[in-house]
């Protein structure tokens, strides 16, 4: 007898909440530190200064983040412990409509209708509450909201990424911060969108050239800032 050969594939759906949190708080990270720097550097030559800046928007950002996620997480997360506990309560008050119901959507998405009610029935045997929650409404638990896992990979991704440009400005003469700079957070931004895009499964010229672009965006837009405050000063 021939035995079944079980083939595990992993997704990008099963990592899309740590990675979108990952991704997001590293480039913003870079992005917004880097173009702190640059722009109090086109302000100040002076390094203290610079470097202060660039520790506080570290700090600041990294909670920031956290505090943003977990707050976001949170009403998703709310929102879904709130459709669990209605779905409970009809599977409970009438199980024949639900079953119905989770029948006709196997109709929909093309099995026949006798095959369909077979399929609600097994499911619902083994684990009602589950199965209304993956088709009906696509709660399962690999989507599911998780706000503390997502506020600690914002923060951390954040500070990961805030502190290279940091680094770039500490180990830099002064005349050279603001080029070093933008060359180090752009190179590290091009990684980055290269390195989300492979692990997401997806093409990778689009999403770095994406966050490039956005990133010398904001780095220019702060030091012609940066510059015109320091010349009225």
């Amino acid at each position: 007898m021939s035995r079944l050969k079980v083939h595990e594939e992993r997704h990008a759906v099963s990592r899309i909440g740590w990675l979108r949190a990952a991704v997001l708080g590293a480039n913003d990270g870079i992005v917004s530190t880097a173009s702190l720097l640059v722009g109090v550097a086109a302000a100040s030559a002076d390094k203290g200064p610079i470097l202060l800046a660039g520790l506080a928007g570290l700090v600041a950002g990294a909670l920031s983040m956290a505090a943003g996620e977990y707050v976001s997480v949170s009403s998703q997360s709310d929102s879904e412990q709130a459709d669990t506990a209605r779905e409970t309560a009809e599977l409970a008050r009438d199980p024949a409509f639900e079953r119905e119901e989770l029948a006709q959507i196997y109709v929909e998405r093309g099995l026949e209708p006798a095959l369909a009610g077979q399929v609600a029935d097994q499911l619902m045997a083994k684990d009602a509450l589950g199965a209304h929650l993956r088709d009906e409404l696509g709660i399962s638990s690999r989507t599911t909201a998780r706000p503390v896992q997502a506020a600690l990979a914002s923060a951390a991704s954040f500070s990961v990424g805030a502190v290279v440009p940091v680094l770039a400005a500490f180990l830099l003469p002064n005349g050279a911060v603001i080029a070093g700079v933008v060359l180090v957070s752009l190179l590290l931004l091009g990684v980055l969108g290269a390195l989300g895009a492979w692990v997401g499964r997806a093409t990778m010229l689009r999403p770095t050239l994406r966050v490039v672009l956005w990133g010398a965006v904001a780095m220019g837009i702060t030091a012609g800032v940066g510059r015109l405050f320091g010349a009225i000063g």
